[in-house]
């Protein structure tokens, strides 16, 4: 059977502190998990073994004992145990809020040569993070997209006169078009549905009217419909749907939005963790089991997004 795992065990002597230096910055360059103290964990591919006896070798030759071995995980436990020694959601969530206070900035056309020289560091800091990403996920594909996003705004704010090379994954939409209308989503509406509905009625379309539909083919074709395949607002890329409605009613330049937006992403789809996650998702389960109709479902989530909103705006008044 084929090992997933590579396990270094060191031993330096306590006065060669150069050398269990050079091995700690070593093994730190390399993403590897600790175990314990001594203890470095890698997946199981060639250059890592490579890299691990030429390590060993080293602490060898500095008078320590090292040895690497094999390991065949015992179980899908042990293997998300492993697994989670290598979670980069942290580092990710660090560098998507750099990419927001960069968005965030009141940009001109003399900034050009900062603006690049951020974009550069960004990316350089996204490939040094995904490097060590042994397991992505969702989080490493909410820092791609906040990448995107970002190259999109200083393109568009910076030079918006001259054509855009990239195009844009996210169609813009006038508010104006989508008064009034009927917007439709699958019945017994979870997160990312009921937060969308909300976001509809609260900044996009105060007089919107909702069905909520058994199966998403029984839409019909007049009606707006969201978060179901072939919906007009579905995710798209990394983007959950009301992460889409945000990018696409020209709304997430409100702070508060983009973190009730990543709050929604966690719950709906994982990434990035949230710290308010585990109040909301309480809060919903017991909403949908206290109101069965969905209608009443939406009016009672809609104050709890209200309260969000309001907090996450800084607003007490």
């Amino acid at each position: 059977m084929q090992c997933s795992w590579l396990i270094l065990i060191v031993s330096l002597p306590t006065q060669n502190s150069a050398g269990r230096m050079r091995v700690w910055r070593a093994l730190k360059a390399l993403g590897c998990g600790i175990l314990r103290d001594g203890v470095y964990l890698l997946p199981h591919r060639p250059e890592f073994l490579k890299t691990l006896q030429f390590q060993a070798e080293d602490v060898i030759a500095g008078g320590g004992i090292a040895h690497v071995l094999a390991l065949d995980s015992e179980g899908q436990d042990q293997q998300q145990v492993f697994e989670k020694l290598f979670d980069r959601s942290a580092d990710y969530a660090k560098l998507v809020e750099d990419i927001q206070k960069t968005t965030d900035l009141n940009l001109q056309p003399d900034d050009l040569g900062k603006l690049q020289k951020q974009m550069h560091w960004l990316r350089k800091d996204f490939e040094a993070i995904a490097l060590q990403d042994f397991f992505p996920g969702t989080a490493q594909e909410q820092a791609t997209a906040a990448l995107e996003d970002l190259e999109h705004t200083v393109t568009e704010r910076l030079s918006p006169d001259e054509p855009h090379a990239v195009h844009r994954r996210i169609r813009r939409l006038h508010h104006q078009d989508y008064q009034g209308r009927t917007w439709a989503t699958r019945q017994r509406p979870w997160i990312d549905r009921l937060a969308s509905a909300w976001l509809i009625r609260r900044f996009i379309d105060p007089e919107a009217r909702f069905l909520w539909l058994v199966e998403p083919d029984d839409c019909p074709a007049e009606v707006l419909g969201f978060d179901f395949d072939g919906g007009v607002f579905t995710h798209v890329g990394a983007k959950v749907t009301f992460e889409v409605l945000l990018a696409s009613f020209g709304l997430a330049k409100d702070a508060a939005l983009n973190r009730l937006g990543a709050l929604v992403h966690f719950l709906d789809v994982g990434g990035i963790p949230v710290l308010e996650a585990a109040g909301l998702e309480t809060l919903i389960r017991g909403m949908r089991q206290r109101w069965i109709a969905d209608d009443e479902l939406l009016v009672e989530a809609e104050k709890i997004f209200d309260a969000f909103y309001q907090a996450f705006s800084g607003n007490d008044s």
